[in-house]
């Protein structure tokens, strides 16, 4: 057995019979999903959802972008099922929302489930299916290639070894101009492997975190987007876990990125036009960029083409500046995606995201 094959089989172990609940994880991570500042859609879709389903789920974040109405949507590493059934709320009848998880356990709570929510959402026939399989060979599992709208995933990317291959499956199953949209541990320096070895740190997804500016160049070399930085929280670690962690800091955050055609890409001017349930003041895209109704924005050549390209498109006017050095690609900067730097400015997850259990 392979030494990527050990670590699933421990993984599997730890989600399918280690951990009863969220409550046994020993980090704050699954506390930092609370919906609270979601928009009103998906917390009324998260309030549908089984006690059951949520009781066993063991995500980081919230990963619901906007506009996800007739999406097919890809859930990777499905759990529980609890992102899963919002989505199906969120796509709507026309939707169709597929989740894939390696554990059996977590398939078979989410697959018992799936008559209730069709119930409960007032569907005619199910819009969810569930698959057993690994998110590292997506097409093995029955997903084809240019077939997804939207790839999602909460907290499960940091418990696989072979990263390079999820960003590649994601990308190959996404549609032209489709979107990865995540949430996911990231480490504030590069994790030394005697950490990788321990079963219960990568279990817990400190492990295998990925340090985050790691996951931005694997990002572009699979030839995605820039990651855009949604939004992050600090992770506390608890017990003597933070004592094997030492000085390596955690954060949860949320990115997304784009499958975008091979363009010149020129800055421009956009106008958002209130047009998207729930955001009809504003839509905050990223960390970096809110737009508001009727305020033009200027943006780079890469969110122009962004917006010009995605599900997004309708609801923008955009003017490409077409004028001399504008088509010019120039020297990235990430400072402005440091999951680190944006979570100190959003405030510390020890007053957000304090271990409690109900």
């Amino acid at each position: 057995m392979t030494t990527n094959q050990n670590i699933q089989e421990n993984v599997k172990k730890y989600y399918g019979s280690q951990l009863g609940s969220s409550c046994d994880l020993q980090t704050s991570a699954a506390s930092c999903n609370r919906p609270s500042s979601m928009p009103q859609n998906v917390r009324d879709a998260l309030s549908l959802v089984h006690p059951e389903v949520i009781k066993k789920f063991f995500g980081c974040g919230l990963p619901f972008p906007a506009k996800l109405e007739g999406c097919s949507v890809l859930d990777l590493g499905s759990g529980s099922g609890r992102d899963c059934f919002a989505f199906s709320k969120l796509v709507g009848p026309k939707g169709q929302v597929t989740g894939i998880d390696m554990t059996s356990e977590m398939i078979t709570v989410s697959q018992q489930y799936i008559p209730y929510h069709q119930e409960k959402f007032g569907y005619s026939k199910p819009n969810v299916t569930f698959l057993q399989g690994y998110m590292e060979n997506l097409k093995e599992a029955g997903l084809q290639s240019n077939s997804v709208d939207v790839v999602l995933s909460n907290c499960v990317i940091c418990l696989c070894p072979d990263k390079l291959s999820v960003l590649k499956e994601a990308y190959s199953v996404l549609k032209a101009r489709g979107e990865l949209y995540f949430s996911d541990l990231y480490a504030s320096k590069p994790v030394p492997d005697h950490m990788k070895q321990d079963p219960v740190l990568w279990g817990e997804g400190l492990g295998g975190a990925q340090y985050w500016q790691d996951f931005i160049s694997l990002a572009l070399s699979v030839g995605f987007s820039t990651p855009h930085l949604v939004s992050a929280s600090h992770i506390v670690v608890f017990n003597e876990l933070k004592v094997k962690t030492g000085d390596i800091q955690y954060a949860s955050a949320t990115y997304r990125l784009f499958k975008l055609p091979n363009n010149p890409v020129c800055d421009g001017e956009v106008t958002y036009r209130g047009t998207i349930e729930e955001f009809h003041d504003q839509l905050t895209f990223d960390s970096s960029h809110c737009f508001k109704k009727d305020v033009p924005n200027k943006v780079n050549g890469e969110m122009v083409l962004i917006l010009q390209s995605s599900r997004f498109f309708p609801d923008f006017k955009i003017e490409v500046l077409d004028t001399p050095n504008t088509c010019v690609k120039s020297p990235q900067q990430y400072c402005h995606l440091n999951p680190f730097l944006l979570a100190d400015k959003l405030g510390s997850s020890v007053k957000q995201c304090s271990k409690t259990c109900k």
